[in-house]
């Protein structure tokens, strides 16, 4: 009797060493389990925060903004390249009007540069808020330079005129800014005098002159700029 009370006990301690030991191992895969969801979890809020999508990332901006970016906009390696005024019109598909009103949320995130008359050359006051606006980023990936020119003159020369100051803030942004992804950020539209001219409404938003009387002609000499918040 006695030896088989030995073997029962013994029998028994064998099989709990494994029952113990696979209780342990589950519960550590477990524990690797929760901790892998709680750090995809984190990983996906700064995915979020990273690219944000705020109230004016409408689903007709955002399939604005695509057509912009992906067919005319964005700066390639080796060469700029960008909307000339009837391209812009086309890849925007809208009317002038309806083009600036997708823009108007923006105001809080966008600043105007203003240019001289017949003049492409950034001057101090647009340098630094150039440098102002492109410094806060926050979570966009893409920043927005849309150029327009005043009336006076011709149409060939406005077109000229309105990518020569895309190209001047570009320039601008490259000289200041070590920026290893600023050719795969920078969307370029140039618009001349022929579309989506801005209205005295945009007198209100943050210009580069806000100290000189604020009309349609002074406000069209001009590049908007805005870092895109958001998700396309």
């Amino acid at each position: 009797m006695k030896s088989i009370g030995t073997h029962i006990v013994f029998f028994v301690i064998v099989l709990f060493i494994p029952c113990f030991f696979i209780t342990v191992w589950v519960h550590a895969a477990s524990n690797r389990v929760q901790e892998a969801r709680v750090a995809a979890a984190q990983g996906a809020q700064a995915a979020v925060a990273s690219a944000s999508d705020v109230k004016y990332c409408t689903p007709a901006l955002k399939v604005i903004l695509r057509r912009v970016l992906t067919s005319c906009g964005l700066v390639k390696a080796g060469g700029q390249r960008g909307c000339q005024p009837l391209e812009a019109k086309n890849v925007a598909a809208m009317s002038g009007n309806d083009f600036n009103s997708l823009l108007m949320p923006m105001a809080d995130r966008a600043a105007i540069l203003q240019f001289d008359l017949d003049k492409a050359d950034l001057d101090d006051p647009a340098r630094a808020l150039l440098e102002k606006t492109f410094s806060n980023q926050k979570g966009a990936s893409y920043f927005l330079v849309v150029s327009r020119a005043s009336p006076e003159g011709s149409v060939k020369h406005n077109r000229e005129l309105s990518e020569a100051r895309a190209g001047a803030v570009l320039s601008h942004l490259k000289s200041v800014f070590n920026d290893p992804d600023l050719e795969q950020e920078v969307g370029l539209l140039w618009l001349g005098e022929e579309f989506a001219q801005l209205d005295e409404e945009f007198c209100k938003w943050n210009r580069s002159h806000p100290e000189i009387t604020c009309d349609t002609k002074a406000l069209n000499r001009s590049a908007f700029i805005a870092w895109i918040d958001c998700r396309l």
